[in-house]
């Protein structure tokens, strides 16, 4: 009974050079070797097959019937081999692999453009692309879930590398027949009566419309009700339930086709950055790297238009 469990690619070699140059001489020549190496080679694969693979003939060494099913299944083998090689290479290259990218909520505005742009100049790369609230990112950040993550403000409490991608700024919106729409330069008290729609506590947008309120306000507390999503935010300003600091990203559209209207408030836009980060303990892959570069050389182009010139507030 023959037991193939132990053979090895030597062996294999040896019978294929073998059976093709007719001697263990020329074989051992070809693959740069001694005679006698080749010699135990091809009597441990004898042995494990359960019977002669090669047989004299007048022109030097031939396969046997078993020998020439194993050389069969070498020749397989060694196109395997070739095509592993290739995937390894393409690997070690960055051309295939799979990217893990953690992306803020309101990342998911911009963020499919960037994905969909890298994987037309690199469609051997897999993006797993993972969209979350802040706290959902974070903690994916923290247990290494993610290659790349891409967020407006960075944490403090783990060692980081990151890069500015470009602008993030943010606008107070109204309903378009709001009493202030159209004014210029308002003045935070007559901002104070307004009842203003936010984030959950913890979003990175919520945290940006408190500090702003803080100076709206002054002694006076704000009104603030809780939405759970951008989306009905937007909603809710149609709807005149109120009005929100807002990303512009997430907006574009909808102040575009006048829905929606920018209110020209002190201290507004406020412009902050986005961040395109990871670990400082974790080895980027080459198809990290590729991304990492192919963000930074597309900066500022992959966000809605009608944002551009800003002035950075605060």
């Amino acid at each position: 009974m023959s037991d193939l469990r132990g053979l090895s690619i030597r062996q294999l070699r040896a019978l294929s050079a073998t059976a093709r140059l007719g001697s263990i001489t020329a074989a051992a020549k070809a693959l740069h070797v001694t005679p006698p190496a080749i010699s135990i080679q091809l009597k441990l694969l004898s042995k494990q097959a359960g019977g002669e693979v090669l047989e004299r003939s007048a022109g030097g060494f031939e396969p046997t019937a078993l020998g020439a099913e194993i050389l069969e299944a070498a020749n397989e083998m060694d196109g395997l081999l070739d095509r592993l090689s290739d995937r390894i290479n393409a690997l070690h290259a960055g051309a295939v692999g799979l990217l893990r990218l953690g992306v803020v909520s309101t990342g998911k505005y911009f963020a499919p453009r960037i994905v969909a742009g890298f994987q037309r100049a690199h469609p051997g790369i897999v993006v797993k692309l993972v969209i979350g609230n802040r706290g959902e990112i974070l903690a994916g950040l923290r247990q290494r879930n993610f290659d790349l993550c891409i967020m407006g403000r960075p944490p403090e409490d783990v060692p980081l590398v990151r890069e500015e991608l470009g602008d993030h700024p943010h606008v107070l919106i109204a309903p378009p027949d709001h009493q202030l729409a159209g004014r210029r330069d308002i003045a935070h008290a007559e901002l104070q009566q307004e009842t203003f729609l936010a984030r959950e506590e913890g979003s990175g947008t919520r945290m940006l419309m408190s500090r702003f309120l803080d100076r709206v306000g002054g002694e006076r507390p704000v009104q603030l009700v809780d939405m759970g999503t951008n989306e009905t935010i937007k909603q809710a300003v149609m709807a005149g339930l109120g009005i929100a600091i807002i990303s512009a990203h997430t907006c574009a559209a909808e102040l575009a086709e006048g829905k929606l209207v920018a209110l020209d408030a002190r201290g507004t836009p406020i412009v902050r950055q986005w961040y395109i980060i990871h670990r400082a303990d974790h080895e980027l892959s080459v198809a990290a790297q590729h991304f990492q570069s192919f963000a930074a050389a597309h900066k500022n182009t992959h966000f809605p238009e009608g944002f551009g010139g800003m002035n950075r507030s605060e």
